[in-house]
């Protein structure tokens, strides 16, 4: 088994770095909160006093930020430096495509193996091992970093080269983003028109308006349990995490010339609802706005 540095294990990173624990494998793990750090420590994890000492000598080095310049920042002022020559570099953190493809090139120019590997599935596929990893980077580094993922995840994709383990995120959760406004949309209408949720979703489920926002994740309490909505929208994929998900897919459009009006009206949304106070509600909650309230 290996050994593997394990870089932020907040609420995905924590679920994420246990699962290596469970596969076998000694993980070092490294976070600023000490409350995140105890969680691992406790699950078998050992815990290192910084990210250098974490990665020093490492097979493995993941890591897992909150976005571009905590990536780059880890990369380029510590890791670089500390990652043995022949340590697999992955990252999971979402960050925008020109980040990740820049990181990947000045890995290569090291002689060190990086792949960019954000994931979809939120912190119950984290805790469960059922993640879908999205991922970026040469073909040989995707192989050596393939088997490791495999332990956290259900799918393991190759997306391509660098960065475009990225854009598939940022295009996966645009499409995301924008269809759970829409199934809420549908569910508030279905409403106000007399229909039952439950009969709604029995219909629907079956037709051509299905999707994963409607089916995996309902917006409405009832018909899927396991769906934030029975728990008054705790938990699950913040609507901050969207917006910024949102945000990134926008400004990548932008770069390329792209035209996203749904992606922009999606994050139009999302921000609305965040400057009302749904920063930490999940993403679905986004329902609470369209009926007119706050989160």
């Amino acid at each position: 088994m290996a050994t593997i540095a394990f870089i932020g294990v907040g609420n995905m990173g924590g679920g994420m770095a246990l699962n290596l624990v469970k596969a076998g494998h000694q993980v070092r793990a490294f976070d600023l909160s000490a409350v995140a750090l105890e969680r691992v420590v406790a699950g078998g994890a050992s815990a290192a006093s910084s990210a250098v000492a974490a990665a020093t000598g490492a097979d493995a080095i993941i890591t897992m930020l909150p976005a571009g310049t905590h990536v780059r920042a880890a990369y380029e002022g510590e890791l670089f430096a500390a990652a043995a020559s022949h340590a697999i570099l992955i990252d999971c953190s979402t960050i925008d495509v020109a980040t990740a493809k820049a990181l990947g090139e000045a890995a290569a120019t090291r002689g060190l193996a990086m792949v960019d590997a954000p994931v979809s599935g939120g912190t119950a596929a984290a805790d469960a091992g059922t993640l879908t990893f999205m991922v970026g980077g040469p073909a040989a580094a995707f192989a050596v970093a393939q088997p490791i993922l495999a332990q956290m995840g259900k799918a393991v994709i190759h997306a391509g080269g660098a960065g475009t383990g990225q854009a598939a995120k940022i295009c996966n959760n645009m499409i995301l983003g924008a269809t759970m406004i829409a199934t809420a949309e549908a569910f508030v209408l279905a409403e106000k028109l007399g229909l039952d949720a439950q009969t709604f979703f029995d219909i629907a489920a079956k037709a051509s308006g299905q999707s994963w926002s409607m089916t995996s994740y309902c917006p409405v309490p009832g018909p899927v349990p396991t769906a934030p909505s029975n728990r008054d929208y705790a938990g699950g994929f913040a609507a901050a995490l969207m917006l910024k998900d949102l945000k990134l897919a926008c400004e990548a459009a932008q770069g390329v010339g792209a035209t996203v009006p749904m992606g922009a009206e999606a994050q139009s949304l999302y921000q609305l609802f965040v400057n009302n106070g749904g920063a930490v509600t999940d993403f679905s909650g986004i329902i609470k706005l369209l009926r007119g309230a706050t989160a």
